[in-house]
């Protein structure tokens, strides 16, 4: 019961890690991966039956059911984070899995396979992306000019992001009805049953999350005792662990041959980041906003997301280039080297 309990208390997790041997580390690293592995093999084989099935788009139900799963944990952290005094934690999660999810997870899928543009998709929820986090950019700018002190996102910020976040969710199934028909039916369709597809998924997604629950303090840990410093660890693991089941998913989606799923798991991740882990977070308690967001976190964010916007706009063809994602993976480094050498830190 005392491991069981690590997995949901952060600091008896890292508790645990710093008195374990290195081997033992190690150890948890190899498992952790193959269950990251074979979690992202269940979730991504149980998304394809049941697109088959019910004649959705793979995209959308990435874009709505897997980034929901994905994202739920990092909201309940940040919704609890928030009423229990540290609101900064809720708006450095979302911002900077947003970051994460478009430039790194993103950015090295163009680079591995080649990623086709479902316009008819992409054209509404990529609007929807980028337009709900310059509208939470909007909001938090209108805030510093007419705010005294530290400028806040108030409750009611919150609850308009989580009805906008019912909209979303109401209209990405109206979108992928009526795009139904787009992606290529298999004669398998109807071979597996319904309640075999959806324990394919959430048993998936629970091996995902167990996995980068406990690999993240175990290669934190060893990268302290190789003498990486914190502030390195700090700039590069947190990204790592909100953002790693996205990456496993578009790792075994693109290895499987469906990579509609990674985009629209990336596309949804940042739309329920902003919306759901924010928004969830700042219903419960106003969320203070640091001046660095604003000189930094903000702008980078907006960059990537309107360079994948404008790469959308571009790819005429239907596919997505490999310099794109280099240049996107690019901006997501600078950003993690200027974190460092100018000492910013993200708050979460």
């Amino acid at each position: 019961m005392e491991y069981l309990h690590c997995l949901w208390d952060t600091d008896a997790l890292h508790n645990l890690m710093a008195g374990a041997p290195t081997l033992f580390l190690l150890i948890v690293i190899v498992v952790c991966i193959a269950l990251l592995s074979k979690g992202a093999d269940w979730m991504v084989d149980g998304v394809v039956v049941l697109a088959q099935r019910t004649g959705l788009s793979k995209i959308v139900i990435g874009a709505t059911i897997i980034s929901l799963g994905t994202t739920a944990p990092e909201a309940s952290v940040s919704v609890m984070a928030a009423w229990m005094g540290n609101p900064g934690l809720a708006l450095g999660n979302g911002v900077g899995s947003i970051i994460a999810d478009t430039g790194l997870i993103f950015g090295l899928a163009c680079i591995l396979a080649p990623i086709p543009v479902n316009r008819f998709i992409l054209n509404r929820t990529g609007w929807v992306q980028v337009g709900v986090a310059t509208l939470l950019v909007i909001i938090s700018v209108y805030a510093l000019v007419s705010m005294a002190g530290q400028p806040v996102l108030h409750r009611w910020v919150g609850l308009f992001f989580l009805a906008l976040l019912g909209l979303y969710m109401y209209m990405a199934y109206r979108w992928s009805r009526q795009s139904a028909g787009a992606d290529e039916e298999e004669d398998n369709a109807g071979t597996t049953n319904p309640r075999i597809c959806w324990a394919m998924i959430v048993g998936g997604l629970l091996l995902i999350l167990a996995g980068a629950r406990l690999l993240v303090p175990a290669a934190a840990e060893i990268a302290l005792r190789f003498g990486v410093p914190e502030d390195v660890i700090a700039a590069t693991m947190v990204a790592l662990g909100t953002s790693l089941p996205e990456l496993m998913t578009a790792i075994s989606s693109i290895r499987k041959g469906h990579p509609e799923i990674a985009v629209g798991n990336i596309v949804g991740a940042d739309v329920l980041n902003c919306l759901f882990v924010i928004g969830a977070s700042a219903a419960v308690r106003p969320l203070s906003i640091p001046p660095n967001f604003f000189t930094f976190h903000f702008p980078a964010m907006l960059i990537i997301l309107y360079s994948f916007r404008t790469f959308i706009f571009m790819n005429r063809d239907g596919w997505f280039r490999k310099w794109q994602g280099v240049w996107l993976l690019g901006i997501y480094l600078v950003y993690v080297v200027l974190q460092y050498a100018l000492n910013i830190t993200l708050p979460g």
